[in-house]
């Protein structure tokens, strides 16, 4: 065996150590998050205790633990797995890194769903309590329906799809501000409640549902990573020649995505920071690999989500913090650091400078020689 092919396997089994190191953070994080609240008589131990069966808790103690903190937590692992995915598989297959389902239009339907709902009472189920998740949840498929169908009619290229996708944002924003005026100041705060995003609103019966759907799309996802690594090193000419059909490859990982991005935001609201920065991050840990690079970013996904969650309940307690407000504040400046960085500085113009003509032009040489 050569010294190349010796490093190429080193390197393989120090990414996975590293996905397995930051998997057991999340865990850690976790069992953490369970023990650290406002309540003054339930601390991090004695909730471990709990939860092992070394003590018993009281009827109090457990409600808080397994009915309040337990959904809550859940739904940030489940939450930010399906949304880094989506994330991840969205910049994979439209070759850039800067796409996310919120520049895409998921995001900006499933407001446009919510805003029908609060402002103007119009819901496609006739429950009022499922009315803004239905409405979310369905809008938000609509407008990726909308999106294939324009990308469609113009040529059916990666920047196609990016374009449509944006046009359909401002549109969507457009009609949401429209209602807001309109609105009265009970739905303006309800709206703009819902717009912050939480991980609160569902209970443990919707969070396992979601649970379930979620973990039922990612062995889908993975079969598709080798696919993304074929459009991903040469474009879709290269694709084709190696018997893969980069339109309908496209076309799939987006509806995939956005059945994985509506899943969630359709129960918390808006959250969108974890999309773009997981895969962006676990991309600088492992490379290009999609075979590493889909499972090192949900771990990363959920680990944001828990870390920012466990932040904004602790921060002010017992004043509570929404998880999307908190992604954006300690996210934001972070992402600009990576950006601003001599290596994504170079990434960033590899992909806006030197794209190739069917638009991914995503990883550079140096990028490649990591997979």
């Amino acid at each position: 065996m050569d010294s190349i092919s010796e490093k190429h396997i080193q390197n393989g089994k120090l990414q996975v150590t590293v996905i397995l190191v930051l998997g057991s953070l999340t865990v850690f994080s976790a069992l953490f998050a369970l023990g650290i609240g406002s309540s003054s008589n339930l601390d991090f131990i004695s909730t471990l205790k709990f939860i092992f069966g070394i003590e018993e808790p009281t009827d109090l103690q457990s409600a808080i633990i397994w009915e309040l903190r337990f959904p809550r937590i859940l739904m940030a692992i489940i939450g930010g797995i399906a949304l880094a995915t989506a994330g991840a598989l969205m910049q994979g297959c439209l070759g850039n890194p800067l796409v996310s389902p919120l520049t895409l239009g998921v995001a900006s339907g499933a407001a446009l769903g919510a805003a029908l709902a609060i402002v103007l009472g119009i819901s496609i189920v006739s429950i009022p309590e499922l009315a803004i998740v239905a409405n979310s949840f369905v809008f938000s498929l609509i407008v990726v329906f909308i999106i294939l169908q324009l990308g469609k009619m113009t040529s059916l290229t990666a920047e196609s799809y990016i374009l449509v996708g944006i046009a359909i944002t401002f549109i969507c924003g457009a009609i949401v501000s429209t209602m807001q005026y309109f609105a009265t100041d009970a739905q303006l705060s309800q709206l703009a409640h819902w717009s912050f995003g939480s991980l609160s609103r569902p209970d443990l019966t919707n969070v396992l549902w979601i649970s379930v759907a979620v973990i039922g799309l990612l062995p889908t996802a993975m079969k598709w990573s080798w696919d993304l690594n074929a459009i991903s090193l040469g474009g879709d000419e290269f694709a084709i020649t190696t018997g893969v059909d980069p339109v309908a490859i496209r076309r799939n990982i987006l509806i995939l995505s956005a059945l994985m991005t509506s899943i969630v935001i359709a129960f918390t609201g808006m959250i969108g920071f974890v999309g773009l920065a997981a895969p962006h991050m676990s991309r600088r840990i492992v490379g290009n690999d999609f075979r590493k690079l889909i499972p090192c970013s949900a771990v990363f996904g959920a680990f944001l989500m828990i870390f920012a969650d466990t932040l904004g309940r602790t921060l002010f307690a017992p004043i509570v913090i929404p998880v999307g407000v908190m992604l954006a504040i300690i996210g934001g400046p972070f992402f600009l650091y990576l950006l601003l960085s001599k290596r994504g500085i170079s990434s960033t113009r590899s992909l806006l400078g030197n794209s190739t003509p069917s638009g991914m032009g995503m990883y550079s040489s140096a990028h490649m020689s990591r997979l």
